[in-house]
């Protein structure tokens, strides 16, 4: 079985991005984006990979810890890496190809749904957000975690909530829904606030430890990931009542439900088998790369309820109390 790791640098996919804008969930799509081999055959992606011998997995370079890179820059990891490798193992018994070859693809924020639509990528399971919007243009797994967005800040720069942003600059990554959200904030509220586009998570990070932002807001969990492997952990903090609670699931090509269905029942077999617990436990209770560092982020009570009972819907906007 060959392993093989690429970057998204097509020129296919360039002409899709530029058609579809540097945006997050509101990015529309495009006929010109949607066409792919199996979607022009109608065969699905399944016979696409039985076809070509090779299952393509998106996999993202610092959305720790879900799926990362750390000391191997050819060998993604992470909590949603752990589950898409489940998936990837339940197509080849399901197409009968034990030696099926597994190539990973690069994705951002940015370019992760349009890669997806135009075949690039067969899947991916990371740190993306099943919301209506992005439900247009994709088709989503039965979700696998669930986030609320709040605040990363140092523990002395007086920042407690997002009323505290007033004046000040702030980071978060482009192409998320975060993003979107503290656009709309900061001009509802008229906060005055700066606020910076990152390329990635870990760009964004950066940029609040060197002084140009004041707090970096994305899902809380990831902020945890930036915040274990800062030079000193304890000068951060995670502040903010969380202005969404969002479910991330698996991502594929919108209209294959005999795709959907292998996804969902690989996750499903993780989830009742209970194996979740400990691949749960092994990202976020455990010492993690790079920095063998314990996020110590215990499993939430809205999480356990998606596990026992699984779906593929949207998080309603009001959460259960945590």
């Amino acid at each position: 079985m060959t392993y093989a790791i690429t970057k998204p640098v097509t020129l296919a996919v360039f002409i899709a991005l530029g058609l579809a804008g540097c945006n997050n969930s509101s990015q529309t799509a495009t006929d010109d984006v949607t066409t792919t081999d199996a979607a022009a055959n109608n065969n699905g992606t399944l016979q696409k990979i039985k076809n070509s011998g090779t299952i393509v997995v998106g996999y993202r370079d610092s959305s720790i810890p879900f799926s990362y890179v750390a000391a191997d820059p050819n060998q993604p990891m992470g909590y949603a890496h752990d589950l898409e490798m489940k998936v990837v193992e339940a197509v080849k018994d399901k197409l009968n190809m034990p030696d099926l070859d597994v190539r990973y693809n690069l994705i951002t924020s940015q370019t992760r749904i349009p890669l997806v639509q135009n075949g690039t990528v067969d899947f991916e399971c990371g740190s993306t957000t099943n919301n209506e919007e992005r439900q247009k243009q994709v088709d989503f797994s039965n979700g696998f975690f669930e986030i609320g967005t709040r605040l990363l800040t140092k523990t002395d720069s007086g920042i407690k909530d997002f009323a505290d942003l007033n004046g000040k600059a702030l980071v978060t990554t482009a192409g998320t829904t975060s993003e979107r959200y503290i656009r709309q904030y900061n001009d509802e509220k008229q906060m005055g606030t700066s606020i910076i586009s990152a390329k990635d998570h870990g760009e964004g990070f950066l940029m609040l430890e060197s002084g140009r932002a004041d707090a970096f807001m994305m899902d809380d969990v990831l902020l945890a990931g930036e915040k274990a492997k800062a030079k000193n952990p304890d000068e951060w903090v995670i502040v903010g009542e969380p202005q969404s609670f969002e479910i991330y699931g698996c991502m594929m090509r919108k209209d294959d439900p005999e795709f959907k269905a292998v996804v969902d029942e690989a996750l499903a077999n993780v989830f009742s088998s209970g194996e979740i617990n400990s691949i749960y436990d092994k990202w976020f209770l455990s010492p993690i790369p790079p920095k063998n560092v314990n996020l110590n982020f215990e499993m939430s009570d809205n999480l356990k309820a998606l596990i026992a009972n699984p779906h593929d819907g949207t998080q309603p906007k009001v959460a259960a109390a945590q």
